[in-house]
């Protein structure tokens, strides 16, 4: 069963230079020319491509000329440090994570894995990465299942941590703790990275010990979003939709290791969190609810449909659980990316939805996997577009979000601005980056 990247994870990375633009100071002008960039991963759709990194101006919506990072033969999902200087990017076909420079524009080095993972996550103040791999075997583990401790310095694996389907993994803003979720499991583990013993530590096989704490009484959970101070983790329980009960929020004090409040939600597969307010999205059983049975899904051939809940972290109030009246409709699939910018526009996506029409012969309803929720007005729309959504970049000086749908870039209005070409909200700017080849993740990597 699918899980969720852990997307709203404290990302973080190794600690290379990177000139901030606030402050006055003078910033670098990288080798691309660029000083407000965004990196595309292209993955190999054809014989005659190659997988890479394309190089994209964010502010003029342009392709930077003759830039293009080699980053493996088919690289995916992409994570950033906090300071952006370092990105990595998996390469599905080559099983390995591809370790980028950013400052420099450059490949520093391979890391190879010993299956395919779905989830990274870089903590700010070390040079490792972590990545969750699911198949990773040892003689010191009873069930397959790891997490490989990446040297992002000097390349390899410094110690592999036993998991058993260890599916999903994110980090405090130190990396001194990591929680660790697991695939068909009711529990989470808590792993101390710092004191594991290289090459191989037998983890959470011989839990507790002083590297795996595991903790149970969860639902399926599935990821974590972490609170601005970092002492809580907000914990996504999928629930039926994962083979277990009921949808909920667990809130888990990262201190004492235990649950303090538990938030009865529709479905739960992923989260963002702004201020107090905590949207969560999912289908809350194996299939989501009929679209008929939701007053604002409104008139769709779509059968299923997934929905959105607003908890209020404030007084632990969620209003829109099992109220057919009040939930919000979206569409189906598994949830797993969300994301909000200037305009109040809430980009979610998920993949393996229910797809209405063709984009590319319109006649009638056109539905994809992204849905945009208006947090002004409350208003839903599902752009009239095909495919899974795989990436998604909002800005904080502009009023336009990047969404990878379809193995496609495309760059939406979030405020009406007649300058940019958008007449309305959540529709396509007139001007679009063409790309070439099968797109699949999307970042900024520069502050602006």
């Amino acid at each position: 069963m699918k899980r969720a990247v852990a997307v709203l994870s404290i990302l973080i990375g190794a600690s290379l230079g990177f000139i901030s633009c606030s402050g006055g100071a003078t910033k670098k002008v990288p080798p691309s020319g660029v000083n407000t960039r965004v990196m595309v991963t292209q993955g190999v759709s054809s014989p005659t491509l190659s997988g890479g990194l394309f190089i994209l101006n964010g502010e003029t919506d342009t392709l930077a000329s003759g830039r293009e990072i080699q980053a493996g033969t088919s690289p995916g999902m992409i994570v950033l440090s906090p300071n952006l200087a370092t990105l990595l990017t998996f390469d599905t076909i080559g099983k390995t994570v591809q370790v980028i420079n950013t400052t420099t524009e450059t490949n520093t080095g391979s890391i190879p894995l010993v299956g395919q993972t779905t989830s990274m996550a870089l903590p700010a103040t070390t040079t490792v990465g972590y990545a969750a791999v699911p198949s990773a075997t040892s003689n010191l583990w009873s069930s397959p299942g790891a997490i490989e401790v990446l040297n992002l310095a000097n390349g390899g694996v410094n110690t592999a941590i036993g998991v058993p389907k260890a599916q999903t993994v994110t980090s405090n803003s130190s990396g001194t703790q990591l929680l660790v979720f697991s695939n068909d499991s009711n529990s989470i583990s808590v792993i101390s990275p710092q004191v594991a013993v290289p090459p191989v530590d037998q983890g959470c096989d011989a839990a507790p010990n002083q590297v795996c704490t595991v903790i149970p009484g969860f639902d399926r959970p599935v990821n974590a979003i972490y609170s601005a101070d970092g002492s809580t983790a907000y914990i996504l329980n999928c629930g039926a939709q994962c083979g277990g009960t009921q949808a909920s929020i667990s809130v888990f004090d990262l201190g004492g290791l235990s649950v303090t409040a538990t938030i009865p939600v529709n479905g739960a597969t992923f989260a963002f969190l702004s201020g107090t307010t905590l949207y969560v999205a999912g289908l809350g059983t194996p299939t989501g609810p009929t679209c008929a049975s939701i007053k604002s899904a409104g008139q769709t051939a779509a059968t299923y449909c997934g929905t959105l809940d607003i908890v209020n972290l404030a007084t632990m109030q969620n209003p829109y659980f099992n109220n057919p009246s009040q939930e919000i409709a979206i569409t189906d699939g598994y949830h797993q990316r969300m994301d909000m910018g200037l305009g109040g526009q809430l980009f979610i996506g998920s993949t393996d939805c229910t797809e209405i029409g063709d984009v590319n012969f319109p006649n009638g309803e056109v539905r994809g996997c992204l849905s945009v929720y208006n947090t002004n007005n409350g208003s839903v729309i599902i752009p009239p577009d095909n495919g899974d959504v795989t990436g998604l970049q909002s800005f904080t000086s502009r009023y336009v979000e990047y969404v990878v749908e379809g193995g496609n870039l495309r760059i939406y209005c979030t405020g009406a601005n007649a300058d940019i070409g958008c007449a309305t909200l959540d529709a396509l700017q007139e001007t679009q980056i063409i790309l070439n080849g099968h797109l699949v993740d999307v970042k900024a990597v520069d502050f602006f």
